[in-house]
């Protein structure tokens, strides 16, 4: 039997500081800075911005499409050949000169901006199952879900060291700052070339090459072939199979948030900028803390249990998010509380932040856990599918939405979503898919 034994604490660190190094990227570049940049500077076309929003969701629809296509076909190579790594440089090189390219994005080239947010958004989001892939070696079962939160804990720390720059040099996202807030991008790229050093440095490429099959024509032939072999047997793992339903439905409703939230809070709340630098410093704290605490969490009463618990809070937070100018309004006329509403989403903010890392975490942790270690990266590819199915399927349907009933009437389209995960979560027994997968490391 292939026992999970526990990595050593420099390959953890290792690991987990490529998650330190690709949070500028969903920050700086997804969340924060572009995104707002792009819709309401690049493009423009004022008082809301629905074309700026839709080109905008179209453009991270369609990276995501790639990561769809490619990522299982991509992770069943990797484990035939060993090469986990190397896929990972190459995906982490590509982020790098895309993102870097962003600087050349200006008023007028919006369509240049279209290309290179697919690309840059691909190759991150597929680096993102790439290292995913490494967690099932990095210890037994027990110690997977504090390795997998303390990632992402690590994760949002790395979000705001990059942020600190941007926020003491760049400056404030408008067409006036535009020279200044257009090196957003040179700036992501160059953090995460640098910080994720560590990771190709510390972390051990731990299979062993296979040669090809006699009467295969290439590797990518091999691939198809043996995603095509798990395809035919998920009737056998059906717990992995909901789960990835459940995540995709979970997934649909965060990336949504995380492309959004932002762009909702100066579109719709309507911030100054000092409200919006307390937002990104909120909820990278207590996205941290979540990822963290739920972490011990998922190894105390079950990975399960934890992804359930966040998804009730995220239908809790949606609901929230709406009705923040509503409880605005009733704070002052019934207690005489006189909070703005961008004060009021700062709180609501806090508690959006909680779920974030701790929802993303547990479910890395329950594919680790139901993926045999000799086909960990095509599981995860499988799980890199399901997420960015999520995200195209996500953000192309608020953009559609929001273009229809605008972009506050849009964003509870994402309790729907949740519930839709809770429910086919609760079909899904851990105990279950964490013995098929310990038998299959024993074959």
């Amino acid at each position: 039997m292939t026992q999970r034994l526990r990595a050593s604490n420099k390959e953890i660190v290792g690991w987990a500081m490529f998650d330190f190094a690709n949070q500028a990227y969903t920050l700086l570049i997804v969340t924060v800075v572009f995104g707002d940049l792009f819709t309401r500077v690049i493009v423009g076309d004022a008082p809301d911005y629905r074309l700026g929003n839709f080109l905008w969701s179209l453009s991270l629809a369609l990276g995501y499409l790639g990561v769809v296509i490619l990522s299982p076909i991509a992770g069943a190579v990797m484990d035939y050949t060993a090469s986990k790594k190397r896929f990972l440089f190459a995906s982490y090189l590509l982020t790098v000169v895309s993102t870097g390219a962003l600087y050349f994005v200006a008023p007028g080239y919006a369509w240049l901006g279209v290309l290179l947010l697919i690309v840059s958004n691909f190759a991150y989001s597929i680096g993102e199952a790439f290292i995913a892939a490494f967690l099932p070696e990095l210890g037994p079962p027990e110690d997977l879900g504090k390795i997998s939160g303390f990632g992402w804990a690590l994760g949002y720390i790395g979000g705001m060291v990059s942020a600190v720059f941007v926020l003491l040099v760049l400056g404030e996202v408008s067409a006036e700052n535009f020279e200044s807030i257009r090196w957003v991008g040179p700036w992501a790229a160059f953090f995460f070339l640098v910080a994720a050093i560590p990771t190709f440095l510390w972390v051990r490429e731990r299979g062993v090459s296979k040669p090809l099959p006699p009467g295969t024509a290439g590797y990518l032939r091999l691939g198809i072939s043996r995603v095509r072999s798990t395809i035919e047997h998920i009737k056998d793992r059906r717990d992995l199979a909901v789960l990835l339903v459940s995540i995709f439905f979970s997934m649909c409703g965060i990336y949504i948030i995380i492309t959004y939230a932002f762009i909702y809070g100066a579109q719709i709340i309507g911030w100054d900028e000092q409200v919006r630098t307390w937002m990104f410093i909120v909820v990278q704290i207590t996205a941290a803390l979540g990822a963290v605490a739920f972490g011990f969490i998922q190894d105390r009463l079950g990975a399960m249990f934890t992804y359930r618990l966040t998804l009730v809070l995220w239908m809790l937070a949606i609901a929230l998010i709406y009705l923040t100018p509503a409880i605005s309004d009733a704070l002052r006329i019934h207690f005489g509380v006189d909070w703005q509403a961008q004060y009021v989403f700062l709180l609501v903010g806090g508690l959006a932040g909680l779920c974030l890392g701790s929802c993303q975490s547990s479910t890395r942790t329950l594919v680790g856990l139901f993926s045999p270690l000799s086909r960990s990266a095509e599981y995860f590819g499988f799980w890199g599918l399901s997420m960015k199915l999520a995200g195209m399927t996500g953000l192309l349907g608020l953009g559609l939405l929001q273009m229809l009933v605008g972009l506050k009437s849009a964003i509870l389209f994402c309790i729907v979503l949740f519930g839709a995960a809770f429910l086919f979560s609760r079909h899904v027994n851990e105990a279950r898919g964490r013995a098929l997968a310990e038998h299959a490391d024993a074959e």
